[in-house]
């Protein structure tokens, strides 16, 4: 099943746990302070990596959605 990654920019606070948990999905604009997202699909062998990231994102700011 397929995944889309959803940053909230508006939410993001640049806390870079994301990154930490996926970084093949996740990167950090440093000069922004916000997440850069590498992939919107990722593959399913990066479900687990994605999941993580959004559960400890301390400002809620990514969502996952099966498509």
């Amino acid at each position: 099943m397929s995944m889309k990654v959803i940053v909230d920019l508006q939410a993001c606070q640049g806390y870079a746990c994301c990154m930490m948990e996926a970084p093949a999905v996740f990167d950090l604009d440093e000069s922004a302070g916000k997440a850069i997202l590498l992939q919107e699909t990722p593959t399913d062998d990066l479900r687990a990596q994605v999941d993580s990231a959004a559960r400890v994102c301390p400002a809620r700011a990514i969502t996952v959605e099966n498509g």
